[in-house]
């Protein structure tokens, strides 16, 4: 599904963002990390040397001007989205797995315990979201539950649909 909506959003000239949540087994510089996470911009033009396997997300990338190998388990990809309009899928990362360095899954620090709400655009919620189809559009009108205007600029947000 990765390389899907990858292509999908070259294809239709936007620049695809992979939320990732940060554990030992990732590769990605930390001074970038906040509450665990991280966003790439892997855009051709953003990256170097880019593989999407079944397994892991590689590539290299520039932080602050320094090259950088960037190595991202696919089950800690938490979403793959359009940077312009948040159109993409998101993913319940799976943490935990075949790691010897991390926490074992039953602690109470554990990915099982659900993360604090965030403006993120890789808040977790439902298990997947598709890709829609037809207009591509960013929506106008919030979702169900939403108080507050979108905000104009700044950081571009996820758009789940149900």
């Amino acid at each position: 599904m990765l390389r899907a909506i990858y292509e999908w959003c070259t294809d239709s000239g936007y620049t695809p963002y992979l939320a990732v949540k940060v554990d030992s087994r990732t590769t990605v510089p930390m001074e970038y990390v906040k509450k665990g996470e991280i966003v790439l911009n892997i855009s051709f033009g953003a990256t170097s040397g880019l593989k999407m396997d079944n397994d892991a997300v590689r590539f290299h990338a520039r932080f602050g001007g320094v090259s950088r190998e960037i190595y991202v388990p696919v089950d800690n990809v938490m979403a793959i989205y359009a940077n312009e309009n948040g159109q993409g899928m998101a993913f319940e990362p799976v943490l935990g797995n075949d790691d010897p360095h991390g926490q074992p899954t039953d602690s109470p620090a554990s990915s099982d315990a659900p993360p604090p709400p965030a403006p993120a655009p890789a808040a977790t919620g439902p298990t997947l979201s598709s890709v829609p189809t037809g207009n591509p559009a960013p929506r106008e009108t919030p979702p169900p539950g939403d108080d507050e205007p979108p905000k104009k600029g700044g950081r571009p947000t996820l758009i789940r649909i149900k």
